[in-house]
């Protein structure tokens, strides 16, 4: 399986941090938080990762220079002239990503939840995605969806968050593979696999931080000081 990090965005909400440094970048347990994607995705046994760059793109490809060598796995770059947003930026990088399912992880979020666990039987047939879900948090109470039989749908109470983790079938990009670099988010390609209930999902209960606000970026390097000092 490949696995596709989004890295593309401009994080505004984590502004003045990412005026001079790209979001997956900032430095978390002294690493950058992509790096910390990379090296789960690899103890998961998933070597084969696209990431997409736009803003301070150099930055990231720099840093990586050796296409992921040096911690065991190969990258390919999927570069943006103007950022694409989620959706964009995966139509874009389909060619580089196959006919196989995929794992997809937002660039911005971090998760403890066992990579390894996920597989193509994950996906079953009658699925053109599976997302990793959360209990809705203080930042988004509102939510994002529901479950039911591990089926995500919309609901009048939505009582679940999308993590930011899931797989990702190609073929649910196939009316937005001649897109011409469209920019449109992730959900418009979600939205009609779930009204026709072939987007599934879990519940995960451990430790979660989507990295969005200066606030947010502080709560997780609090998290890994905490895991740090533990005996």
């Amino acid at each position: 399986m490949k696995a596709m990090i989004l890295a593309a965005g401009r994080g505004e909400r984590l502004r003045p941090l990412t005026d001079s440094v790209p979001k997956p970048m900032l430095p978390v347990a002294g690493k950058p938080l992509i790096e910390h994607h990379i090296v789960r995705l690899a103890d998961a046994g998933i070597t084969d990762i696209v990431i997409n760059t736009c803003w301070l793109a150099e930055q990231i490809e720099e840093y990586f220079s050796d296409r992921g060598r040096r911690l065991g796995v190969t990258i390919h770059w999927s570069k943006e002239a103007t950022a694409l947003e989620t959706g964009g930026g995966i139509a874009k990088a389909l060619p580089l990503l196959g006919n196989n399912p995929f794992m997809l992880i937002n660039g911005d979020v971090w998760s403890d939840y066992p990579l390894a666990e996920l597989g193509d039987s994950t996906l079953s047939d009658n699925l053109d995605a599976w997302l990793l879900l959360v209990n809705n948090p203080e930042h988004n109470r509102r939510g994002d969806f529901a479950l039911r039989d591990n089926i995500v749908h919309y609901a009048e109470q939505q009582t679940a968050t999308f993590s930011g983790i899931s797989l990702i079938r190609p073929s649910l990009f196939a009316d937005h593979r001649d897109s011409d670099d469209k920019a449109f988010p992730l959900r418009d390609a979600l939205r009609p696999a779930i009204l026709a209930g072939r987007v599934g999902g879990a519940v995960y209960t451990g430790r979660w931080c989507d990295v969005g606000t200066v606030a947010r970026y502080q709560q997780l390097e609090s998290i890994f000081k905490q895991e740090n000092n533990s005996p």
